[in-house]
């Protein structure tokens, strides 16, 4: 009788299983108990783990101090590509220049567009390897170590390099031509040169190089400074191996920016002047570069700033995405 009531119950829960046991007993199990055990064995599981310890996806992410020298590596990296690829600070260490260009100015240098083939331009300001010895006597920067390696990742302006800065008066075909204290002519057309150092003439009336009359062979610029009774240039050069030209491979790039000390802050166009009509009977034509106004260093941070924004946005989606489908997994 027990055992034929029980077989009832259990027929009421779901299919039975019988069998004996050594003394002859009959045990009944059901597969309803047998699946309300497994899921209450599945939960015990789930909250172990929900009660443990976090899993390496629920980790924060390191602080900021922590990701700091990655930073720091980063903008490192980039500021080097940057002078080596795009553009370089150089300082102005003669007065040869002035008045466009003082003593002490900090310039950025276009290094880019020479990559693609453009050519200075008449009219441009551009720094440019020293061509054959054009330095010989002067003075030479002794930068300590920490210069050197600032300089060497574009950081400061390059201070032991000998690089000059000069403006383009003749590019390759163009006939140059300075008589009497000038004006400077072009092709034949006279230039009107207000860049030039107040009290200055034009041309300067000796018999060292100021009087000439050049043509420009191909590949090559003439550059004059713009103080020109202080400049040592392309008039005074003319008997090195180049005759006074500038080979256009050893033009490092435009100066585009003047951007220190930031009271002198601004762009270096080229000259209405250098725009005039029949000018360009050559065919030639001067090269545009874009205005670049951000020192190495700060365009390396820029860059660098969203790169760890994003980094750290990508980072928390992913652990809260993570998050969610723990506790989805938790509920079933």
């Amino acid at each position: 009788m027990g055992d034929v009531a029980a077989g009832a119950r259990s027929g009421s829960d779901g299919e039975e299983f019988r069998g004996r046991t050594a003394d002859g007993a009959v045990t009944v199990s059901s597969e309803s108990d047998a699946a309300e055990d497994g899921t209450v064995t599945e939960h015990n599981q789930s909250a172990q783990q929900d009660t443990g310890k976090p899993s390496q996806e629920e980790k924060k992410p390191r602080s900021f101090w922590k990701e700091l020298p990655i930073l720091i590596g980063i903008a490192l990296v980039l500021a080097l590509l940057i002078k080596t690829f795009l553009v370089q600070a150089f300082s102005i260490p003669s007065d040869s220049m002035q008045n466009t260009l003082q003593r002490g100015d900090r310039v950025l240098v276009d290094k880019l567009t020479p990559w693609f083939g453009s050519e200075p331009g008449r009219g441009e300001v551009v720094v440019f390897h020293d061509p054959d010895n054009w330095l010989a006597g002067e003075p030479t920067a002794s930068p300590n170590p920490l210069q050197r390696i600032l300089s060497t990742i574009g950081l400061m302006p390059s201070a032991e390099e000998k690089d000059l800065i000069k403006r383009v008066i003749g590019v390759g075909g163009d006939t140059v031509e300075c008589e009497g204290t000038g004006p400077v002519k072009v092709n034949g057309h006279p230039l009107y040169e207000p860049y030039v150092y107040p009290g200055n003439t034009p041309c300067s009336y000796d018999d060292q190089g100021g009087q000439f009359k050049v043509t420009v062979p191909p590949g090559y610029v003439w550059v004059m400074g713009d103080h020109r009774q202080n400049s040592r240039d392309s008039r005074y050069n003319q008997n090195d191996r180049h005759h006074g030209m500038v080979p256009v491979k050893d033009v490092v790039g435009r100066a585009i920016v003047r951007a220190w000390p930031i009271t002198r802050w601004g762009t270096l166009p080229v000259p209405d002047t250098f725009d005039q009509p029949g000018l360009d009977q050559q065919g030639t034509t001067a090269s545009s570069a874009a205005a670049l106004t951000v020192a190495p260093g700060a365009v390396a941070l820029s860059a660098t700033v969203p790169l760890v924004l994003w980094r750290r946005r990508r980072t928390w989606h992913t652990d809260g995405g993570r998050g969610s489908g723990t506790t989805a997994a938790g509920s079933r």
